[in-house]
């Protein structure tokens, strides 16, 4: 092993990086934040990375650095059991404007801390407002809950102020919002997508033959009316008293009836869904009204070879394409011929197995999604080598 200037000089060649994000998973059951987990993960595998990660206390691989302090991990804990930042806002009351604050005095004493880094990789918008004025580059993550933080007050001019100081590139996970974001930010900030990446495992999952079976349909998502849109409504002629099953996964973060003829299972880790449900099901729904980026999920279920049905929204058009890798549906009657649709037998499995191309060819891996980071920072940091 190197050691003394041969090592120094093999450290200095790498790219420091200061990741924050507000959500972590505690270990690889805990389905909240789980994509960073996976590519904080990546990011810490490449050569080329020296990752230090601000972020609820969770397990990671051995390469990857925390940095926050104990008062600041037992309080992203507590946001994170409470539902993140942006639930609260949405919820109102005292935590709405408290948390916030809390928030951007934690990320104002990590920025003071950590100066010997090259790049910031901020994921969400709201945690680049107190950045520091040394000038240091920024990647900005955008997903679609900051697409509704940008219509708060004094929003866009705040993180104008932060963006005139340093390079920064924004990079949304997903096309559509490029627009928007290069209509605040493009004078400012180079707009660059980057998806993010898949966990191999659900490229191996092997779907088993409903033909001739109970139609499995699942819905996988967060309890909200939002999220869930108009999936009780339009599913109930379809679901009731049929020979077909709706299964339900995800928290309850509002108070929501659901319907008796709706098998509610509550959270499911990631290790059940590709275990025990994706196999077995004849295709993933999501009829959400929510602001989405590009729903992380959605991107597994169609790895694993399913095929989708979805409400017609930019986020789901930019990934399902219509009568190839699902449907997209703007009313009671284009669903309803969807769910029927793709119970043939031989359309489902056409469809299931474009989905998987689709994402293998657009999305990849997370080791995929981390190269794609990497050359962004060399963009930033104005590196010659375009190798990561």
């Amino acid at each position: 092993m190197p050691t003394g200037p041969t090592m120094r000089h093999e450290t200095e060649q790498m790219m420091r990086v200061l990741m924050l994000s507000t959500s972590y998973p505690r270990d690889l059951s805990d389905w909240r934040g789980l994509f960073m987990r996976h590519l904080a993960d990546a990011l810490a595998r490449s050569p080329a990375i020296l990752l230090s990660l601000w972020a609820p206390p969770g397990e990671a691989a051995a390469e990857v650095v925390p940095v926050a302090m104990p008062e600041e991990a037992a309080w992203l804990s507590r946001l994170m059991a409470a539902g993140g930042v942006a639930h609260l806002m949405r919820s109102g009351g005292i935590k709405a404007v408290s948390a916030p604050l809390e928030l951007l005095k934690f990320l104002s004493a990590v920025y003071r801390r950590q100066q010997d880094v090259d790049v910031y990789h901020i994921n969400w918008l709201q945690c680049a407002i107190p950045l520091p004025a040394r000038g240091k580059p920024a990647l900005i993550t955008v997903l679609g809950n900051d697409m509704k933080l940008l219509r708060l007050p004094l929003m866009k001019t705040m993180l104008r102020r932060v963006m005139r100081k340093r390079r920064v590139t924004l990079c949304p996970n997903a096309d559509w919002m490029c627009v928007k974001l290069g209509a605040a930010f493009g004078d400012l900030a180079a707009i660059q997508p980057v998806a993010f990446g898949i966990d191999p495992g659900w490229y191996a999952i092997e779907r088993a033959s409903h033909s001739g079976r109970t139609q499995r349909w699942l819905a996988v998502t967060r309890l909200t009316r939002d999220k869930l849109g108009d999936l009780f409504a339009w599913s109930e002629p379809l679901f009731r008293d049929a020979d077909r099953e709706l299964h339900l996964f995800g928290p309850m973060q509002e108070i929501i009836d659901v319907p008796d003829w709706v098998h509610y299972h509550g959270v499911a880790t990631p290790e059940q869904l590709a275990n025990d449900w994706f196999p077995n099901a004849t295709g993933l729904i999501t009829l959400s009204r929510h602001a989405e980026g590009r729903p992380q999920v959605m991107l597994e279920a169609m790895a694993a070879g399913l095929p989708i049905v979805a409400s017609r929204m930019s986020a789901h058009d930019s990934m399902v394409e219509d009568g190839v890798t699902g449907s997209l549906c703007s009313n009671r009657e284009e669903y309803t011929a969807a769910v029927l649709r793709l119970e043939n037998a031989s359309t489902n499995r056409a469809c299931g197995e474009a989905a998987r191309a689709w994402v293998a060819r657009e999305i990849g891996t997370w080791d995929d999604c981390a190269n794609r980071y990497a050359r962004v920072y060399r963009q930033l940091l104005d590196l010659s080598d375009p190798d990561v």
